[in-house]
């Protein structure tokens, strides 16, 4: 399996590893490790490059698969062998920002939550912007207005960003993780990674997030909708 760099230091742009498979069919490298992020909890995957010897090979993105990460390359030069080493460097602006905007959300979940009591049903980001699904019965523009002035104090508050990686049955015993539904993962899941935004939120979640709420930088709420009797849709936006 592919160690996952990411998981602990969203900050690394850069690594070294080795080519551990090839997908001809699909044009993809499986590395022994990696920061590249493959996608998945409404964060999109991580683009860059991987250089092997002289060749540059553009990963447009990566991909999680059953035996780890596959990178997958643009081009048509021949793939790397098996066991070449690598050097993997991501797109680290649109990353960061998804950083930023993927920090944001736990915030307004912290929020909606703390203040509403309210659960999150869905979501989705894209770099500075996002949206969250909560179960809100009501929702107008006047508490719209002060869920946007509650989450920018919270940004305001530099709260820490704290990641860890738990053994199941520890991570079971969190009141605040069973609330966020994680008796639904599989069995064979051993670890559980939590996100905590100290004072605030404390969630199971595979992304990559800033280390302080004061990088995110100040949130915009730039629409909400309905989509259902208990079901609303809040936007945010980041400069």
């Amino acid at each position: 399996m592919t160690e996952l760099l990411y998981q602990v230091d969203s900050y690394l742009q850069e690594f070294d590893a080795q080519v551990a498979a090839i997908d001809a069919e699909h044009r993809a490298v499986l590395l022994d490790r990696t920061a590249f992020y493959p996608g998945g909890g409404g964060q999109p995957a991580d683009s860059g490059t991987l250089t092997v010897g002289t060749e540059v090979y553009p990963v447009a993105r990566a991909k999680k698969g059953s035996q780890g990460v596959w990178h997958l390359l643009d081009g048509e030069r021949p793939l790397p062998a098996v066991d070449a080493g690598v050097h993997g460097k991501i797109d680290w602006e649109p990353r960061y920002q998804l950083m930023r905007t993927h920090s944001a959300l736990h915030i307004l979940c912290g929020v909606v939550f703390r203040d509403y009591g309210a659960q999150v049903t869905g979501g989705d980001m894209e770099p500075l912007k996002g949206r969250m699904d909560f179960e809100f019965e009501n929702l107008s523009k006047e508490l719209v207005g002060v869920i946007e002035e509650a989450v920018n104090r919270e940004v305001q508050a530099s709260r820490d960003v704290r990641v860890r990686i738990l053994p199941r049955e520890e991570a079971f015993a969190i009141p605040d993780l069973i609330r966020t539904k994680i008796n639904l993962l599989p069995p064979d899941i051993q670890e559980i990674r939590t996100v905590e935004l100290v004072g605030l939120d404390l969630q199971a979640d595979g992304g990559t997030h800033v280390a302080n709420t004061r990088e995110v930088g100040r949130i915009r709420v730039v629409d909400y909708k309905s989509k259902g009797k208990i079901n609303k849709r809040i936007y945010i936006e980041m400069e």
